[in-house]
């Protein structure tokens, strides 16, 4: 485990996963892509015509089309999910992030992806903010959280107060196309008891940013040598601004 926590690992998710001891991880926090490019009307086919300012994800990602046959695509995030369960001990989750549509008039609950574990509660994250290009659709303003639990999990004191609507806006200072909330990743480990936390799509970073903060140890896997250059150069960052304001604190006699 030395060789992996506190990481940005730079390669396949599964391949990585493989090479984890059973039972290892505490919390796993992540957002795999949402084959965007094989959707029937997401409107990605030009810049103007998207739902998203920009569009930013018409290029996909940085190494990934983000485009499989969907049974495929299927098939590999349900062998993700089976390497993220088996590295959970007795008392740990999954919170997996990922987006309900409609395709050809037929819903995609993900119930294909999820359907083989054991998913505890759905959690709405409801994003503030957005634009809207296309007269076809109301602006889509939310995505889903599987809460995929083990038997022993349980909340951190007071965190379940918190209802299973979240309200958070999108992070706008960041080149990745599609990355998560500080906010909100900081409500999901702050709410556990985690000690390692693992993204195995980490994308620019902010899981491991926010377990640093929050003094926990992390391991990020992450397909894209750009976006692991980003994630290094914000989790150094990170660093720095702590080490900077534990310096200007006052000190109590």
């Amino acid at each position: 485990m030395e060789d992996f926590l506190n990481k940005i690992i730079c390669g396949d998710c599964l391949e990585v996963m493989k090479k984890l001891p059973d039972k290892s991880v505490d919390l796993v926090v992540t957002s795999p892509p949402y084959n965007l490019k094989n959707s029937t009307g997401n409107g990605m086919k030009c810049g103007k015509g998207g739902k998203w300012s920009n569009a930013a994800l018409i290029d996909g990602y940085a190494t990934y089309d983000d485009c499989m046959p969907y049974d495929e695509y299927c098939e590999w995030q349900k062998q993700c999910l089976s390497e993220m369960w088996r590295l959970l001990n007795e008392n740990g989750a999954i919170f997996y992030n990922h987006k309900w549509r409609v395709q050809n008039g037929l819903i995609q609950d993900r119930h294909e992806i999820v359907g083989g574990f054991p998913v505890r509660q759905i959690i709405i994250w409801r994003r503030k903010g957005g634009i809207n290009f296309n007269s076809g659709y109301f602006l889509p303003t939310y995505e889903v959280i599987y809460l995929i639990a083990k038997k022993g999990f349980s909340l951190a004191p007071k965190a379940n107060r918190y209802g299973d609507v979240w309200e958070f806006t999108q992070e706008l200072n960041n080149s990745h196309p599609a990355p998560f909330p500080v906010a909100l990743i900081d409500r999901i480990i702050s709410s556990t008891n985690s000690k390692v936390v693992l993204d195995p799509f980490m994308g620019s970073g902010t899981t491991a940013v926010v377990a640093q903060g929050l003094k926990r140890d992390f391991i990020g896997i992450e397909i894209s040598k750009e976006y692991c250059d980003l994630a290094n150069i914000r989790l150094e960052r990170n660093k720095i601004e702590s080490e900077v304001a534990k310096f200007h604190q006052p000190t109590l006699f």
